[in-house]
């Protein structure tokens, strides 16, 4: 009888040890062991907008996992050319980084985003003209007091080279002056901190990037909002691109982009447009249409 009951007990040990085997393959074979892995990088003006669509995204594509860095546009294009990362953000054209990118990258037009400056919220001045942006960058004006504000001396703070939304901030809006030698920050986040707690401190960012703890400038009377953006009365601006691979783009890759792209809620949330409400077009040479 005991032997009985001992063959009994042994059976369904191993019955059971059966069925966890079982179970543990499944899951090694399940979505989280088949699921795509894309990695997003570079601009940080359009980081926040692909960030906002992951959570969302994966919850229903249980297939894909996304990392979202930043590191700015030259890193974005770099790396996606070279298939170091399967998508690369980017505030400019391929080919205004390097022409022969763009025979080796997609690009996906997702968004339009305006550039603005953006000063410490104690300084004393709302508005600047053209001209007078383009004298405190290039360092012929160095206090507030020359343009009407305090007397009080005047700060730079630079993006990084190689970043997209410098790269547009000084060419729409310094009409590609070269600036002054200047603090340089890797991150929109770095800059808005930067200059938020740097007294008379001035810098650039996306609209997309602006925070209450710092103030954006007017320039020549037109203030820094989307509907300026979309008839170009607002001019320091730029399309937003997703670069995949050429030749090696996903289903997956396409699915995210085209999310992206067509999340209004969140394009309109977040400071930017869709590429559909912009009243210009403009090529990579600058050139309005």
């Amino acid at each position: 009888m005991k032997k009985s009951v001992l063959i009994a007990a042994a059976a369904v040990s191993l019955l059971a040890l059966a069925a966890c085997g079982q179970k543990s393959s499944g899951t090694s074979s399940s979505s989280t062991a088949k699921a795509e892995k894309i990695t997003v990088a570079g601009s940080t003006a359009l980081q926040p907008l692909v960030e906002a669509n992951v959570e969302s995204f994966i919850q229903e594509n249980t297939n894909l996992q996304i990392t979202v860095q930043g590191g700015g546009s030259g890193l974005g294009l770099s790396q996606v050319s070279s298939g170091a990362i399967q998508i690369g953000n980017s505030d400019l054209f391929a080919e205004e980084k390097d022409a022969s990118l763009a025979e080796k990258v997609k690009d996906h037009k997702v968004a339009v985003v305006g550039f603005a400056p953006i000063v410490n919220k104690d300084i004393k001045v709302d508005g600047l003209t053209s001209a007078q942006l383009k004298d405190i960058f290039t360092g012929k004006v160095t206090n507030w007091k020359e343009v009407g504000g305090q007397d009080q001396a005047i700060t730079v703070i630079n993006r990084a080279e190689g970043s997209g939304t410098r790269f547009n901030f000084e060419k729409y809006g310094l009409d590609n002056a070269k600036v002054v030698k200047a603090s340089e920050q890797d991150s929109s986040g770095a800059v808005v901190q930067m200059v938020s707690q740097t007294p008379g401190a001035i810098s650039y960012v996306a609209f997309s990037n602006i925070k209450d703890t710092v103030k954006a400038l007017e320039l020549d009377g037109v203030k820094p909002t989307e509907k300026n953006v979309a008839t170009n009365d607002w001019k320091i601006w730029s399309y937003e691109h997703m670069y995949t691979e050429k030749g090696n783009t996903t289903d997956g890759q396409e699915k995210f982009i085209t999310t992206v792209t067509k999340n209004k809620t969140l394009l309109e949330k977040l400071g930017y447009l869709s590429v559909e409400e912009m009243k210009v077009t403009r090529d990579q040479e600058g050139n309005i249409k």
